[in-house]
């Protein structure tokens, strides 16, 4: 059959031609034109991205009519011989074949002859780690001195089995995966060359599933144009190599996220009953939730996904309305549960469960949303205590000092002389802790056990229930306690502190009015109550600092 594969026909011819190796293909360009050319190669990538291809190209241009140059001219006998394989130049040989010490030592016997029509006499061995120790061994000494006219060139997959002697005495390229996007591309390029119509969509499909190499690209490719007819529909595509439409695995997302999950065990089912793999399966979901994740996060997502860019915005509209802390809580359960999918008896199973677990996650709320609803509930608990405020006292202003007189006449009223009157005496006291209350709280907490017992001209009596402790801290802040006082009363005002009497464990377990109040209010605080129903706690103790 005189049929050539689109991966032959179309396979890179020059440096230029070369496609997303530009690092590999510039830096022997240059060594080339200055005359700098190793005499050892190592060529070191995954499958199907170039190597050889490369390899062979730096052969023609070494041994050019017009050589050595950069850009062979593909017309002389030696770039035809070399295109075609045919040359007695430049041997291609393969190490999982030859592998042996007695393959290495009959090549040994060869580069000493001098090249038969060419300027170097070439050897580009693939795979050259499938050799064995003893054949390596026996490369040693050539690859230190080879003759002037000998170049090496190695291809491999697996740089790490290469001794490191060899590498050693070799300078190594490291090829890279080519991007879905470049691939793409280049897919349209062959199409438009070949004459068929395929959709950008599909060949995005077929680029993604080529998984970096141009050559599987080539070849699936060439698959799909083999099985239909022009043009290539998209379910076509879908049949031949057996991949799930990327919107299925949308549709899938999008049930999850809206806690759907009949609906995702049903896609599930049916893409398992059509014989897709469901590691494979699972694998492509995660992965979709990876990119919405880098989506949500990244203002240029394009460079951080191989996607078209329609792909892309039907992601964008997805996590629209989605936090990116939920998504990275759907994201985290799925890659935790992967490893258990795909090592499982029962992938299946392990795939159902690791859904269901995703409808049990508790809705993740952001720290910005949880801060910006405190805000809220806040200055709501301000307004409604002003409001409470100001119901009690409609006649008092907010402040005190700002009305001395005033508040001298009312404490007037509230003493009587003889120091008769409890409520008078409570209502005073009162006064002053809320006064002190303003400025001094750590003073109030240090007056939580005292009481007024007189007022007396400028003179008033307080009593501490407690220990002899409790009484020294007060007197520590005395000065200030009086200042508050005098300030209050709107004279100069003397404080005497005296212990209470006949103090009995009851009334040192007994709260204040004062302390029984702010516990009161501090647990029927809005913004508490609303704290404790958004975290699921409860108050342990109310401390009055």
């Amino acid at each position: 059959m005189s049929y050539l594969v689109l991966a032959r026909k179309y396979r890179p011819q020059s440096f230029e031609e070369v496609i997303g190796q530009e690092h590999v293909t510039r830096t022997l360009m240059n060594s080339i034109q200055s005359d700098r050319v190793a005499h050892a190669l190592i060529f070191a990538g995954p499958r199907g991205i170039g190597k050889t291809s490369v390899a062979r190209i730096l052969a023609k241009a070494l041994n050019c009519k017009d050589g050595p140059t950069t850009t062979p001219c593909d017309k002389c006998d030696s770039c035809h011989e070399i295109r075609d394989g045919v040359t007695v130049d430049v041997f291609e040989i393969d190490g999982a074949s030859n592998r042996g010490i007695n393959e290495i030592r009959e090549l040994r016997e060869n580069i000493k002859y001098m090249p038969s029509r060419s300027r170097n006499k070439i050897y580009i061995i693939d795979e050259v780690h499938m050799l064995t120790a003893e054949a390596f061994n026996a490369l040693l000494k050539t690859l230190e001195e080879p003759p002037e006219h000998v170049i090496f060139i190695f291809a491999t997959t697996e740089l790490h089995k290469i001794p490191v002697t060899i590498q050693s005495r070799c300078q190594i390229y490291n090829f890279r995966r080519i991007n879905t996007r470049e691939i793409a591309g280049h897919l349209k390029n062959v199409c438009a060359r070949a004459g068929t119509n395929v959709s950008e969509g599909l060949l995005w499909l077929i680029a993604r599933e080529a998984e970096g190499g141009m050559r599987d690209a080539l070849s699936l490719l060439d698959q799909v144009i083999a099985y239909s007819e022009d043009p290539v529909t998209d379910e076509q595509v879908l049949d031949i190599l057996g991949v799930v439409d990327r919107k299925t695995i949308s549709d899938m997302a999008s049930a999850i996220i809206n806690n759907q999950i009949t609906d995702a065990l049903e896609i599930l089912d049916d893409l398992y009953s059509h014989g897709h793999d469901i590691k494979r399966l699972y694998g492509l979901l995660t992965e979709h939730f990876r990119n919405m994740l880098l989506v949500k996060m990244s203002k240029d997502p394009e460079r951080l996904l191989d996607l078209p860019p329609y792909d892309i915005k039907k992601i964008e509209d997805d996590v629209a309305d989605l936090s990116a802390e939920t998504i990275n809580q759907f994201f985290q359960t799925l890659f935790r549960e992967e490893k258990t999918v795909r090592f499982a008896p029962q992938p299946k199973l392990a795939a159902e469960m690791a859904l269901i677990s995703i409808a049990q996650l508790t809705p993740v709320v952001s720290i910005e949303a949880i801060i910006e609803k405190l805000d809220v509930l806040q200055k709501r608990a301000g307004e409604s205590r002003d409001v409470a405020d100001t119901a009690k006292m409609p006649a008092e202003p907010e402040r005190i000092d700002s009305t001395k007189s005033c508040v001298s006449d009312r404490t007037a009223s509230y003493v009587p002389e003889n120091g008769k009157g409890d409520m008078d005496r409570g209502d005073v006291w009162k006064s002053v802790l809320e006064t002190l209350d303003q400025k001094y709280p750590s003073v109030t907490a240090c007056l939580e056990n005292s009481v007024l017992e007189s007022v007396e001209g400028d003179r008033l009596t307080i009593a501490i229930k407690g220990n002899g402790f409790q009484a020294q801290r007060v007197q520590d802040k005395k000065d200030v306690i009086e200042a508050a006082c005098s300030d209050l009363f709107g004279r100069k005002m003397h404080l005497e502190i005296a212990s209470a009497p006949g103090n009995t464990a009851s009334d040192n377990k007994r709260e204040t009015d004062y302390t029984r109040r702010f516990k009161k209010e501090a647990l029927n605080n809005p913004i508490v109550m609303d704290a404790l129903d958004i975290f699921g706690g409860r108050v342990v103790d109310v401390k009055v600092l």
